[in-house]
């Protein structure tokens, strides 16, 4: 695990100052506080700061082929590389290092760019062929691991963090209009698109390639909807074992490791596949909250207690209270982007926690989108049942009456009545309308309200892009298939790479291995998903490993209960942060929208939990990026204008 960056001019051979490396990879030294290297020639810079899990003391970077010609570095963990380094030395190939980065060394200079669709892994990369005088990025399947790029001046610069590109680029800081928009509309920027002009996000599954000047971009894997399995005790038995597979796999590490867990099913499984597969008990940390009925309802604790109980961990926990929140300036610094995720502080804690002991952790992180675990996608089901009552009476009575429910979520009536208050207003629409409109924050009503000098044309929708990309008769898993290039790359793998990475921690996701992927593609929805029943498959699978509690366990997120504290502890943070005097300093927004959201928020007309994070999140945001101002000072400030409105 490592952050790489790196600069290739474009016109030639051109003088590039070394310093320029070193700054980039200061500014990233949390994701690689052990080792740094550098490859320097004319016209190129390519640079690492490493974090060590396999070959210690073998594996620094850049690594090469014998002769040099073939210069290497590496983000990530290559989960198949013994497979391949066998293969490889079959063919006559010598290995340097036992690390498993130099696999694709190796594998490259036998087959090219086609090397990357070997690879099962979480990685970006960056290969330099001095025979052809070519620069080759790339990012996995996925987007576990994120990769930037920015052509500044003649020269493309790269790197694991926007960070370290801004440390050198000489473009103006300035935000991308329609990035906002998408930040407003989804809580988050998909790839390419970033929230600053002028840098790009590489998309999961894509090589960059830069070559005599010029600057390519190709995908090189799509999720694809395979041939079904004939029995759903076929599928059941083969998921278990690429769980176990999957799981078993990427527990290698020369460096201790433990597990994330929240006592969900998806955690909990990981759990129980690497019980008795180490050579001691397994770590796991768990977080929860201890504060009124919010803390109540999004504490998980018990659950997690339970789970480690059954497979004898070695189990740590930390609550969680609402002045964590003087963290986010800290948090919005390392994540590069604003996100409307409170993930980012409970990520972040429980990591920085699982440090102190351990350097690798693994996470059920995708399970949801590959297996069928979010309620959303209950949508279907649901509305089949409601098509029942007649048109007249949905349209009349029941939308009006569904406006009318209160919207919160800090208890299990209250989160009831929102998805009803939800599903019901939008049950009108097109289906995939539908979903697209339970899924957004602000939409295009409301950001132009919002908006000063209103939104960007009509252009580019990333869900109606990704629902056209994936037709089919299952709608299902179209759902699924949305997600997984959408939220599931650009919030959560982000948040998780990012809000770990600042901890110097290496955090794997086992259920979004290859051989996981591959085989979701072929489970039809209606084994993921029996009735109202979420993650059906996957919990007939499980049902002799882990405890029935955990499988008829409801579905929980892993954020915040920021609704609530939104309107009592951070409620002073919040009027802060979106004062109608910041609004006017900072320009991008009505003061008078915002403040009519917060009431909405306040008095329960609606939950505009994730509308305020955002909001909160870009304006911190800004003051750090683009005032230029450090985390410590924003925090300084926060700190004080909070207490003072406490006081007041």
């Amino acid at each position: 695990m490592c952050g790489i960056h790196g600069i290739l001019s474009l016109r030639g051979d051109e003088t590039l100052d070394r310093a320029l490396a070193d700054r980039m990879g200061d500014i990233s030294r949390h994701r690689g506080p052990d080792d740094s290297g550098l490859f320097e020639r004319p016209g190129l810079l390519l640079g690492m700061r490493r974090l060590s899990i396999i070959d210690i003391a073998g594996g620094h970077q850049p690594l090469h082929t014998a002769d040099g010609k073939v210069q290497l570095v590496c983000n990530g963990e290559i989960y198949n590389f013994r497979e391949l380094r066998r293969e490889l030395q079959a063919q006559g190939r010598r290995f340097a290092t036992g690390s498993d980065c130099e696999v694709l060394v190796q594998l490259y200079a036998e087959q090219g760019d086609a090397m990357v669709g070997r690879l099962d892994g979480m990685f970006g990369f960056a290969l330099w062929d001095e025979y052809k005088h070519r620069l080759l990025i790339g990012r996995d399947r996925l987007g576990i691991k994120p990769v930037y790029y920015s052509i500044d001046g003649g020269r493309l610069i790269f790197a694991s963090e926007i960070k370290s590109i801004l440390a050198v680029a000489r473009m103006p800081r300035e935000i991308d209009r329609d990035a906002l928009d998408e930040l407003l509309y989804l809580g988050y920027v998909t790839a390419p698109r970033t929230l600053f002009q002028g840098i790009k996000k590489l998309p999961p599954g894509h090589l960059l390639v830069a070559e005599d000047g010029q600057i390519s971009v190709k995908s090189y894997w799509s999720p694809v909807t395979a041939d079904p399995f004939g029995s759903e005790e076929e599928a059941r038995e083969e998921l278990l074992a690429a769980v176990r597979r999957s799981v078993r796999q990427q527990m290698v590490a020369d460096v201790p490791l433990g597990a994330f867990l929240s006592g969900g099913i998806d955690s909990s499984a990981v759990v129980a596949m690497m019980a008795g597969a180490g050579s001691g008990p397994t770590k796991t940390y768990s977080i929860g909250f201890d504060l009124g009925r919010a803390g109540t309802y999004y504490n998980e604790l018990p659950d997690a207690r339970r789970v480690a109980q059954h497979f004898a961990t070695e189990h740590r926990e930390i609550i969680v209270r609402p002045d964590v929140v003087e963290l986010l300036p800290r948090l919005l610094w390392h994540m590069d982007e604003p996100i409307a995720d409170s993930a980012i502080m409970t990520t972040f804690l429980v990591a920085e926690f699982a440090r102190r002991d351990v350097t690798v952790i693994l996470s059920g992180v995708g399970g949801d989108e590959l297996l069928g675990g979010y309620r959303r996608y209950l949508g279907p089901h649901y509305l089949s049942r409601f098509e029942y009552v007649p048109r007249w009476v949905r349209e009349r009575w029941l939308v009006p009456l569904a406006a009318r429910l209160p919207s919160d979520r800090h208890d299990p009536v209250s989160n009831l009545l929102r998805y009803a208050r939800e599903f019901v207003s939008h049950s009108t629409l097109p289906v995939e309308e539908q979903y697209i409109a339970y899924v957004r924050l602000f939409d295009s009503a409301a950001r132009m309200r919002l908006v000063r000098g209103g939104i960007p044309p009509a252009g580019r929708d990333p869900l109606a892009d990704a629902f056209r990309r994936f037709p089919g008769t299952d709608f299902v898993n179209r759902l699924m298939q949305v997600d997984m290039v959408t939220q599931l790359p650009d919030d959560l793998l982000l948040l998780t790479d990012k809000t770990t990475m600042a901890t110097s921690l290496e955090c794997r996701v086992p259920l979004l291995s290859n051989t996981m992927v591959d085989l979701a593609a072929r489970v039809p929805s209606s084994m993921k998903i029996h009735g109202a029943g979420l993650k059906h498959l996957f919990k007939t699978a499980l049902r002799d490993s882990l405890p029935p509690q955990v499988l008829k366990k409801a579905k929980r997120g892993f954020g915040a209960p920021m609704g609530v504290w939104l309107k009592q502890e951070l409620r002073p943070l919040m009027h802060a942060t979106l004062s109608p005097e910041s609004m006017d300093r900072r320009g991008l927004f009505d003061p008078a929208v915002v403040a009519e959201t917060m009431a909405m928020h306040e008095s329960a007309r609606h939950d505009f939990s994730d509308n305020l994070q955002c909001l909160m999140n870009l304006e911190i945001w800004c003051r750090i990026f683009l005032d230029r101002r450090s985390p410590e000072d924003v925090a300084a400030e926060i700190a004080e204008k909070t207490q003072v409105a406490r006081v007041a």
